[in-house]
Parts: structure tokens; sequence; C-alpha cells
């Protein structure tokens, strides 16, 4: 057993990135080591359809079992806990993210993205742009106003004590000795939480804990004003005795505690500012490399808003093409590369025999670039995602929010907001490489890029006058 490696028996090592050879020599399953935790890893798609869709409420409805102490304000979010629990919290949550919420969302968005266009506009356009510096503030904008009514306006404002906690929490080494030490030794977990030691900047989760604190106390207050996230949690709030302590015990059909609202504040921060930001960097970087499907795209959104038409969410969420080269980029970089369910029982998929307890891997990252799925795989070709090319069987190869019951809750927010700001931008700018483009990109192991991703957005004015 060794960390960070892939063991198949004595004789057999490998590093991730051999990781998608393996798993096709070797009947779609292989067992590797996270420290001392072993993973079964599938890429058979009958298995993920049963584990993530038909038996998770039944068998595999937890992710790992983590060191909860450690995570600090995420032990009771919604990606963490278990069980009964959990359906607590997401049937809680859920009606919060459907489309009459998100409509009442979409003038926040558009608010934000008009003031980074704005603020675009300001700047040189023969200066190449950090695409990720310039993406990240329209994210959080949108999030934290959307959340809780606050418009702490990054964009124009990047040294607010708020962008910076953002990024000092989000600043994760997956080589932290801290973290490798609990995966070698899981059982210094419960010392070290006694002693108040988390993963995370203690300074940023004070930080956000007192500011959030101070907005939902504000809430409180106020009978009127625009309706968020938080005042939406506010308004299912149940005392604290009336939660067991136990993810298996009885648990209210809905409702948050105190300390649960602040958690699930955190996490929509945290977790939207950071996977949409990213993800709009890479779809940018692969609409620059590959200029005709970028044509396309801009053609469609002319056609659907010329300028002084004004943008709807009923219109903007019907456009094919960018729902396609969307897709198809999140399919060549998935943020997340891998997806965990917890075996609660003994289970037979398919002739794979999954003992109780068994923690299952799927490796997303793998799957989106399964030659024996996706022609070229490598390549990037928004048409896979045509409405004549979808079909059941790549529901199951193509799941970067996750699927089934424990997908991801915010999809179709973060959905929306990342097709607003693709319109707006490319409305007025064009994204070009530039010689500071790494070309190909290189990722990390944290699947992250090696080198920030660097193009030129020059005003479609000036294009026009060339």
């Amino acid at each position: 057993m060794e960390f960070g490696r892939i063991v198949f028996s004595s004789n057999w090592e490998y590093q991730d990135q051999d990781l998608g050879l393996l798993l096709a020599h070797f009947s779609h399953m292989l067992k590797i080591y996270d420290g001392r935790l072993p993973i079964l890893m599938v890429t058979d798609l009958e298995v993920i359809k049963v584990v993530l869709v038909k038996e998770c409420y039944s068998n595999f409805i937890n992710r790992r079992k983590r060191t909860t102490g450690l995570a600090g304000p995420f032990s009771d979010g919604i990606i963490m806990v278990k069980d009964e629990r959990w359906k607590r919290m997401r049937s809680t949550l859920s009606p919060y993210f459907t489309s009459g919420r998100l409509k009442e969302i979409f003038p926040i968005a558009m608010t934000h993205a008009d003031r980074f266009i704005k603020n675009m506009q300001k700047k040189d356009p023969e200066q190449p742009v950090k695409i990720k510096e310039v993406v990240a503030p329209y994210s959080l904008d949108v999030i934290t106003s959307s959340s809780f009514s606050v418009d702490i306006d990054s964009i124009n404002n990047p040294e607010d004590p708020f962008v910076i906690n953002v990024k000092k929490f989000i600043q994760f080494n997956m080589f932290n000795p801290l973290l490798l030490l609990i995966l070698l030794f899981p059982s210094l977990a419960i010392p070290l939480k006694k002693m108040g030691v988390t993963l995370f900047s203690k300074s940023a989760m004070d930080f956000f804990y007192s500011v959030l604190k101070k907005i939902k106390d504000d809430h409180n207050k106020e009978s009127e004003g625009r309706v968020d996230f938080l005042k939406l949690m506010l308004q299912n709030q149940i005392p604290d005795d009336q939660i067991q302590d136990s993810d298996t015990s009885e648990q209210p059909a809905k409702g948050l505690t105190d300390h649960e609202i602040l958690s699930q504040s955190l996490v929509f921060i945290l977790g939207g500012y950071e996977t949409t930001s990213t993800t709009l960097t890479f779809l940018l970087y692969n609409l620059a490399t590959n200029p005709d499907c970028l044509e396309k795209l801009v053609e469609e959104i002319d056609k659907n808003f010329p300028l002084d038409t004004p943008i709807t969410y009923d219109a903007l969420m019907r456009m094919d093409y960018l729902e396609m080269a969307i897709n198809e980029s999140m399919r060549l970089l998935p943020t997340a590369p891998r997806l965990e369910r917890s075996a609660k029982k003994t289970v037979v998929i398919n002739g794979l025999t999954i003992p109780e307890g068994t923690l299952v891997g799927i490796p997303t990252y793998v799957l989106s670039h399964d030659p024996d799925i996706w022609e070229s795989p490598g390549e990037f070709r928004p048409e896979r995602f045509s409405p004549e090319n979808k079909s059941e069987f790549l529901q199951y190869a193509f799941i970067p929010f996750g699927l089934g019951p424990r997908n991801c809750i915010g999809m179709r927010y973060a959905v929306m907001i990342m097709k607003l700001f693709v319109v707006k931008l490319l409305q007025n700018f064009s994204v070009e490489t530039c010689k500071e483009t790494q070309i190909p990109l290189e990722i990390n192991v944290t699947f992250q890029p090696k080198v920030p991703i660097t193009l030129k957005l020059i005003p479609r004015s000036c294009n026009k006058k060339q």
C-alpha cells in the first residue's frame, strides 16, 4: 500500500494518469488507495446507474466517511451529512432552486454581468487577461447577492475582506502535512478535533461565521426586503432540540438549525464560487482555442439576442449550442474528477459483488476521456451534446454535477449564471488566444491549470472597424 498510488498487486503500481488505461483493461473496475482507505473504482455504466440512481436511497446514499471534526463549518453542511439528516436538509433546500426561484434571481445575475462588462470595457484590449481573475469576481458577486442580498462588488473592490478570505479559504493544499497524516493515521482525528484543529484556515472561518451571523441577525430583524436564499432558510429554521445527534436518528421532515443555516450559507459561497469560476475559465479557453466553435456560438447569440434586445431567462435557457459548448467543456475538464458513494450493505451489480462498507469511486475524468464511449475524446466537439445525439447511455458517462438524488443541488443555478455570463461577454468581446496562452493546456494533480489561463478579450466594436 502506498499513498497517492494505485496498487493492483505486489507487482503492479500505477500513477493516476494511467487510471483510464487500467480501468479499460481490467473489466471496468480497479482498487486504489487514499492513504489506508481502499476505494473500488468503477467505469461500468450499469454499475454507475445502480449506485447513483437506482439504489441511492436504499444503499448508496452516503459519500465517504469523513473526519467531520476537522472539516470546520462543513461538518453539518449538506455535502457532509448522511442518511436521514441529509434527507431533511435536501428536502429543505431543494425548493430554493426551482425555475421559479431562479427567475427571481435572474435580474440580480444580470446586474452583476452588466457590471463585469463595464469594468472590462475600461481595460486596455491589447493587454492579455488572466481569465479566472476576471471571472471569479462575477461568480462571487452573484452568489453573495442572491444568497444574502449583500453587494460586495468584488469586481471593483478586489481587496474587500470578503474576497480576501474567500481566496484564503479555498487555498487548500492536497499535500498539507496534516491531511497526509490523517489519511495515514485516521485515529489521530479524534485528539486533533478536541484540540480545535481543522483542515481550513481558522482566521477565514472565524471571519465568515461572524459576517454570516451578522447578516443572519439583520435578516431576522427585517420583515420586508428581497427574498434570498438566507431568508428562505430562516423561514424553515427549527430549534436545535428537535434534531437528534445521529444521522440515522428520526429527523423532522424539513428544517435547519441555527448553525446548519450558517453552514449551508458558507457551502453556497465556497462551492458555487470556485466551481463556477473554474468551469467558465475552462470554457473560454476551449472556445478561444477552437475559433470555429466560438463563431457558431456567437452566431447563435446574435440571432437570439440582437443588440438592445433584452436577455430573458426562458430564451437564455433554450439556447442549444451554448448548452452544448458548456457540456463539452465540462466533459473535457470536469471540476469534480471523481464521485464517491459508500455501500451500506453487500450488493451484486452486473456480476460485481460490492461488500458492505466498500467505498465506490466513479472517475468522471476517466469516463469523459474513454475512447470506447467518445470518438476522439481529446477534441472539443460541442455537437456531441446536440439534441439528436442525446441518449440514456451517455447520461451515465457524462456526470459533471453527479447524478441521482445526491447530485449537485445548485446545478441549474450554476448553469444559469454561466450562460448569462457567456452571452453578455460574447455580445461585447471576442475571445482570442495570445502568446501567453498555454497550448495544449497542462493540468496539475488538483485538476487546475499549471499556468493561469491567459487570453485576450477584444471589444467587438474594434473587430468591426478592422
